[in-house]
């Protein structure tokens, strides 16, 4: 790790988290344009991103205060409070729908918006999977978010701590780089659902690696389980839905254009 200040107080883990947002702001342009996606539509999606972001920011520092109120009794919001990534998702993603499909939806007559929602789920797990990759970098350089003590030879020594530890920060940035990968793969292949299954793959991996992990967020609900681990099953159970609910929009829209193509067939007749 290496937590300290590089130039103006900004250190490698500022560097990772600026790298992330611009690094995913540029790959929606980059999609977009590959999937042919309207100026007006990206126009309107990139605004809601940048309106996600600092939802997102919010959320995560809310959320983190939230698990601590749990453990200590006491809700307080300060420079310790620190960031939790899962809230950060959750509040990014609520931001998004609404300024994306709640604002959009008033402001574009025709509702581009709304009828390539399924791109735009594809493209945010992308996005996502990129973003969160590069950040969790960030933190192996912070320290933070770190993994239980070990002797090991790719233990990482954390100058806070005075030890090493697992270094699970890593070990999670190269399993979601595989899923970017992976995702990417199939949006240019043609391929959906992307985001249904990075709920679900993510919240997979989540749950076991909490086990590895040491650093304290808090408490939760349900007493042996981290609030980590809880928020996982969540967006398991959340990822499963919105895959089912993307599959029977899908066949339903399939029946409706084969009914229509039988309609025409007729009348042909």
């Amino acid at each position: 790790m290496y937590p300290y200040d590089l130039f103006f107080g900004i250190d490698l883990y500022d560097i990772m988290f600026a790298l992330a947002l611009i690094a995913s702001l540029l790959l929606v342009r980059i999609l977009a344009d590959n999937l042919s996606v309207k100026t007006k539509t990206l126009n309107l999606w990139i605004i809601s991103a940048f309106v996600a972001m600092i939802g997102g920011l919010l959320s995560s520092v809310l959320f983190q205060a939230f698990y601590d109120y749990l453990e200590t009794g006491v809700f307080e919001i300060s420079e310790s409070t620190g960031m939790t990534f899962y809230g950060g998702l959750i509040g990014g993603v609520v931001t998004f729908l609404v300024v994306c499909y709640g604002v959009g939806y008033f402001i574009d007559r025709e509702h581009d918006n709304v009828k390539e929602t399924r791109r735009a789920l594809d493209i945010a797990a992308c996005c996502i999977t990129l973003s969160h990759a590069i950040g969790r970098i960030g933190c192996a350089f912070a320290g933070c978010c770190y993994g239980q003590k070990t002797d090991s030879w790719f233990g990482i020594y954390n100058v806070s701590l005075g030890y090493r530890t697992v270094p699970v920060q890593l070990m999670e940035s190269a399993f979601i780089f595989l899923l970017f990968g992976v995702f990417l793969w199939r949006i240019l292949h043609g391929k959906t659902y992307n985001l249904p299954l990075y709920l679900i793959s993510y919240g997979v991996w989540r749950f076991f690696i909490e086990y590895l992990r040491d650093d304290d967020r808090g408490a939760s609900f349900v007493s042996f389980l981290s609030p980590s681990q809880v928020t996982a099953i969540v967006l398991i159970i959340v990822g499963i839905i919105l895959f089912a609910v993307l599959y029977l929009s899908e066949s339903g829209k399939r029946r409706r254009d084969k009914s229509a193509d039988g309609a025409v067939s007729e009348e042909a007749k």
